[in-house]
């Protein structure tokens, strides 16, 4: 079987598997980062979004084999404390409800503030399209970003 040295979260990770492994997998499975949700497995839902090179992209739809060498950030490496100006945002506007989505909005959210950090909500909605909320937040998630962009 194949090995793969990763960066996740600052940590280097010798990771054997088959070259068309998910990126999720290699997180939950082996590596055993669970905040990372599978939802959809096809890319479209975003519960599965980590950073790679500080762009959001789903882990469901990566391969492990395209990944070396580049840097990675989960949900749990996003702040070591929880207190990026994100996660304060979410908890100030208490937006998650089940919960299960939230990483995935959280990481895409982050990305958005990092490379636009005076979003428009024409930029925060296209950003944001794709990553589905079943309990419809999506409101408390647009206030939230609004607040986090000002931190």
């Amino acid at each position: 079987m194949p090995t793969f040295q990763l960066k996740i979260n600052g940590e280097s990770h010798t990771i054997e598997a088959d070259n068309d492994t998910p990126l999720l997998w290699v997180l939950r499975d082996q590596i055993d980062l669970v905040g990372t949700k599978y939802g959809c497995g096809i890319g479209q839902c975003g519960a599965c979004t980590v950073h790679v090179n500080g762009n959001a992209l789903r882990s469901c739809a990566l391969q492990v084999s395209q990944l070396q060498g580049m840097d990675i950030v989960t949900i749990e490496g996003l702040s070591k404390e929880g207190d990026h100006p994100i996660q304060k945002a979410w908890l100030e506007h208490d937006v998650p409800q089940c919960g299960y989505c939230q990483s995935g909005q959280i990481m895409t959210a982050a990305a958005l503030i990092k490379n636009n950090p005076n979003p428009t909500d024409k930029d925060i909605d296209s950003a944001m399209d794709g990553n589905l909320c079943r309990c419809g937040t999506y409101v408390r998630i647009k206030q939230a970003i609004k607040t986090a962009s000002k931190l």
